[in-house]
């Protein structure tokens, strides 16, 4: 019964955190949206402090999507009854990680061995970004032509 209360608590702050980050996306959104629409540039100043804000924005936005998927997914292991599973070792997810990050999918030493390979098995596009290769060059050929034909990369729905 433990686990049943442990797993009740854990998907309600997984829906809640979900929940504001939806509003937060949202409202982020919409003001930026409203922003664009009215903000005259003065100066070239001016112009600068706003592609800066404008920027940071979205890289805020881009982390708090990131976030919000994580925690679909987290909803969707619990829901198919595999939460707290390693989905690299298939291990056991320690509580104490689950409840500092509810929305892991890695064992602390899966996510160790992770970092120390600078990779990141949490971000769904590290599979295909690991489908493009450098070429490797000779130092005797300066600037050679690139041919995109040497790239692998997977346009497909799926991909993307």
């Amino acid at each position: 019964m433990a686990r049943k209360d442990a797993l009740l608590r854990l998907t309600s702050r997984l829906v809640s955190r979900r929940d504001a980050l939806r509003k937060a996306i949202n409202g982020d959104l919409d003001s930026f949206r409203k922003f664009s629409e009215v903000s005259g540039v003065g100066d070239n100043v001016d112009a600068a402090v706003d592609s800066a804000n404008d920027e940071i924005s979205s890289q805020l936005v881009e982390i708090e999507s990131r976030e919000l998927s994580q925690i679909e997914h987290a909803l969707q292991l619990i829901a198919a009854g595999v939460y707290g599973r390693c989905e690299f070792c298939g291990g056991k997810i320690s509580e104490a990680r689950l409840n500092a990050l509810p929305y892991t999918n890695s064992c602390i030493d899966c996510q160790r061995e992770n970092e120390r390979l600078g990779q990141n098995r949490l971000d769904g596009d590290s599979a295909r970004w690991a489908k493009v290769f450098e070429k490797p060059t000779d130092e005797s050929e300066g600037d050679a032509q690139i041919n995109l034909s040497d790239f692998e990369m997977d346009f497909s729905e799926t991909g993307r």
